[in-house]
């Protein structure tokens, strides 16, 4: 089967196809695509010219190779693979199941005869070890599910039904999640069925794996809880007071542990609560956004959607997959949903509602935060709205056009 090319994330890589210097690490939640990214590389590679022989691609989840757990055992496989001349191109998928992985990564990077690529599903793969032992020789490529530009053009990529209706196939988006293989379910309940599998994959072998749970029914409670909060600014002491409410006291000291579990497995993203008078972080609280609302939906039977933080949801993750680093401003007494900051050192702020043509109060509410903010970066805020205003050199746009457009902050 042909695969989808998911182009976003292929011209970031592109440029280092034949760099045998830096390894190239793709990471992201389980079932995002970072396998099927990996033979779409390869499959590019082939169209420029790069005999099959030069090509070597190992699934480390694979039953023929769930004994490689040792570095040696790696070593040897790879030496084994490939007695071919010239640049040689290196796929490893899932390279955290091999202990010590990075200095024999290091050793066939090193030799420049290797271009070598890893895909992990958690941040284990970029801690400990492989930050000292190959820092400043890697780069790291995060994906995230489909964004909806990726699911609309995915289900036309496959001949699938699209909705005439712009906002129903975005409600679509929303209840279904952004996993690619949810794409081929042409059944709800089979998407979610899928997406629950994916939540106890990432237990058994990012998290279990990797900590001690000395209760399993304490760990899902705080996992439930933050999923069905996702969105509201939350603290750890905050986090306990609530849970502690429900039945179920639990220490500050275990909840971060739990909590940075689901960060470390990817799927939860933090977004931090920023000061803009006074330029600094405020300590302990928070926002949670998901990395794809599916997590949300498997996990509740009713299928009314909260637009207020889904919506937001959507900004967050569709602004990380384009590599801007986001937080949540605070101007006084008032609040920006999103300060982000591109790799340029460039600043953009965004106020998401699902409207602002209720009545005058509503988008005074949206639009007062940004209008206190005294510079000169671009100011947006993002509706469903399709009658659309400008007010004060302030953009206001439809998030649907917006993200099916790929547009950038």
């Amino acid at each position: 089967m042909k695969l989808y090319p998911r182009e976003q994330y292929l011209a970031k890589i592109r440029g280092f196809y034949h760099a045998p210097d830096l390894i190239k690490v793709i990471t992201g939640v389980r079932r995002c695509g970072k396998s099927c990214l990996m033979e779409t590389i390869v499959q590019e590679l082939l169209e420029c010219g790069i005999h099959p022989e030069n090509i070597i691609f190992f699934d480390l989840d694979k039953k023929e190779y769930n004994k490689i757990v040792k570095a040696g055992q790696l070593e040897e496989l790879i030496e084994k693979s490939s007695q071919a001349e010239g640049l040689k191109y290196l796929f490893i998928d899932e390279v955290q199941n091999v202990n010590g992985f990075e200095m024999v990564l290091n050793g066939f990077r090193a030799t420049g005869e290797w271009s070598i690529f890893i895909t992990g599903s958690n941040s284990y793969l970029l801690s400990g070890e492989i930050v000292t032992k190959l820092t400043g020789r890697y780069l790291e490529f995060e994906m995230f599910p489909l964004n909806f530009e990726e699911y609309e053009h995915m289900k036309t990529f496959y001949g699938k039904d699209i909705s005439d209706s712009p906002a129903e196939e975005l409600q679509r988006y929303i209840l279904e999640g952004g996993f690619p293989r949810t794409i081929f379910l042409d059944n709800l309940n089979d998407k979610r069925t899928y997406v629950r599998g994916i939540v106890t994959e990432i237990f058994e072998k990012d998290i279990r794996k990797r900590i001690k749970i000395r209760n399993k029914a304490t760990f899902e409670t705080i996992r439930t809880y933050i999923i069905n909060n996702f969105g509201a600014t939350t603290s750890l002491k905050s986090l306990k007071k609530s849970l502690g409410k429900t039945g179920t006291p639990v220490s500050e000291a275990t909840i971060a542990r739990y909590v940075k579990a689901l960060l470390d497995a990817k799927i939860l993203y933090e977004c931090p609560r920023f000061d803009m008078k006074s330029k600094k972080s405020l300590n302990g609280e928070k926002k949670y956004y998901l990395a794809d609302l599916g997590f949300y939906f498997t996990q509740n039977t009713d299928n009314r959607i909260n637009f207020g933080p889904v919506l937001e949801n959507l900004v967050f993750i569709y602004a990380k997959a384009y590599d801007y680093s986001v937080s949540v401003g605070r101007i006084g007494k008032l609040e920006c949903d999103f300060i982000l900051r591109d790799s340029m050192l460039q600043y953009s702020y965004v106020q998401v509602a699902y409207t602002i043509a209720l009545s005058k109060e509503t988008e005074d509410r949206e639009y007062r935060p940004l209008e206190s903010i005294k510079d000169n970066y671009p100011k947006y805020v993002a509706t469903l709205d399709m009658l659309l205003q400008q007010r004060n050199g302030i953009r206001h746009i439809n998030l649907i056009d917006f993200m099916k457009n790929g547009e950038r902050f």
